[in-house]
C-alpha cells in the first residue's frame, strides 16, 4: 500500500538557514559575495599556475586540482540556496539526488587531495633524493584521477542506497542543501543501510586521509626538528602552515558535523557549521595559500601585469 501511495515523485522544500524574511537580504548578498570570490579567487589560482612555468610541480598541480574542486563543490550548493532564499518552491526528488550527490563526490575528492598533498610533503621534504622519480607527472596525475573516481564511486552508492527509499510525510527541510542525513530523517522506510554505511564508509572517506595527514606531518614535523639551522626550520614550516590551516578548517567542522552516531544530528545546529565548510573554507583557500607563499605571489603579479 505504502508503494501505491509512492507511485509519484516526491518533492521536497529546504527552509534554508532562516525563515525572517528582513534576515533574507543579507544573507542573499552574503553568499552570492562569498560564491563570487570562491569562483573568482581558485580561478585565479588555477591561471596563474598553468601560466607560470616555475610553478609546474607536483604541489602547484594538487594545488589547482584542490582549487577545481573547491569551484565544484561550493558550485554544487551555493547557486540553488540562492535561488531558494529568492523563490521557496518544492523540488523533485531526482533534483535533490544530484545535489547530494554532487557535494559527497567533490568533498570526499576534497579530502583525498588534501591526503594526496600531505603526501607529497612528506615526500619533498623527509625523502627529497628521491623525490622527483616518486612523485613524477604521471604518477601525481593518477593519483588525482583515482581521487576522483573513488569519490563518485562512493558518492553513487549513497545516491541508489537514497533514491530506493520512501518518502512519506510532508518533506521540509530544515536546511540550506540536500545532505544525506536531513534526507535520511525524512524517511519512512528502514534506512539502517544508509545510516550504517553513512557512519562507517563515512568515517573511513573522511578519517583515512586525515589519519594519512597526520602521520604525514609527525614525520615531516620529526624531519624538520632535526635541522641545525633556525632559518632551515623555520622556511620548511612556513611551506606548511597554509596547507594545515586549511586542513583544520575543512576537518574540524566535517568531524564534528559527520563522525558521531545519527541520533545526536540536529540540522537546526549543524547547519551554520556546515556553512564553514561548504562555503567559508573554499572561499578562504585561495588566500591562504596565495598570502604565505611567495612563489605563489609572484605568479600572481606577472598574471596581473599580462591583464593590464
Amino acid at each position: 500500500m505504502l508503494r501505491e501511495n509512492q507511485s509519484h515523485m516526491p518533492e521536497f522544500l529546504l527552509l534554508g538557514l532562516t525563515s525572517d524574511p528582513k534576515q533574507q537580504g543579507w544573507l542573499f548578498a552574503s553568499f552570492l559575495a562569498m560564491y563570487l570570490v570562491n569562483v573568482t579567487g581558485n580561478s585565479v589560482i588555477i591561471a596563474a599556475i598553468r601560466r607560470d612555468a616555475r610553478l609546474h610541480t607536483p604541489m602547484y598541480f594538487l594545488l589547482s586540482s584542490l582549487s577545481l574542486v573547491d569551484i565544484c563543490f561550493t558550485s554544487a550548493i551555493v547557486p540553488r540556496m540562492l535561488a531558494n532564499m529568492l523563490s521557496k518552491s518544492k523540488v523533485p526528488f531526482a533534483q535533490c539526488l544530484t545535489q547530494m550527490y554532487f557535494f559527497v563526490a567533490f568533498g570526499i575528492t576534497d579530502s583525498f587531495l588534501l591526503a594526496v598533498m600531505a603526501v607529497d610533503r612528506y615526500m619533498a621534504i623527509c625523502n627529497p633524493l628521491h623525490y622527483s622519480m616518486t612523485m613524477s607527472p604521471r604518477r601525481y596525475l593518477l593519483l588525482v584521477m583515482v581521487s576522483w573516481v573513488l569519490s563518485h564511486l562512493h558518492s553513487l552508492t549513497y545516491t541508489i542506497l537514497m533514491a530506493c527509499l520512501s518518502f512519506c510525510g510532508p518533506n521540509v527541510i530544515h536546511h540550506f542543501f540536500y545532505d544525506v542525513q536531513p534526507l535520511l530523517t525524512l524517511s519512512c522506510s528502514d534506512t539502517s543501510i544508509n545510516e550504517l554505511l553513512a557512519f562507517t564508509e563515512g568515517s573511513f572517506v573522511i578519517m583515512s586521509p586525515f589519519t594519512l595527514i597526520i602521520v604525514s606531518y609527525i614525520f615531516i614535523t620529526r624531519a624538520v626538528l632535526r635541522v641545525r639551522s633556525e632559518r632551515g626550520r623555520y622556511k620548511v614550516f612556513s611551506t606548511c602552515q597554509s596547507y594545515l590551516i586549511v586542513v583544520a578548517l575543512f576537518y574540524g567542522t566535517i568531524i564534528f558535523v559527520y563522525i558521531r552516531p545519527s541520533s545526536t544530528y540536529s540540522v537546526t545546529k549543524d547547519r551554520v557549521v556546515t556553512v564553514i565548510y561548504t562555503v567559508v573554507t573554499p572561499m578562504l583557500n585561495p588566500f591562504i595559500y596565495s598570502l604565505r607563499n611567495k612563489d605563489m605571489k609572484q605568479a600572481l603579479k606577472k598574471l596581473v601585469r599580462r591583464v593590464e
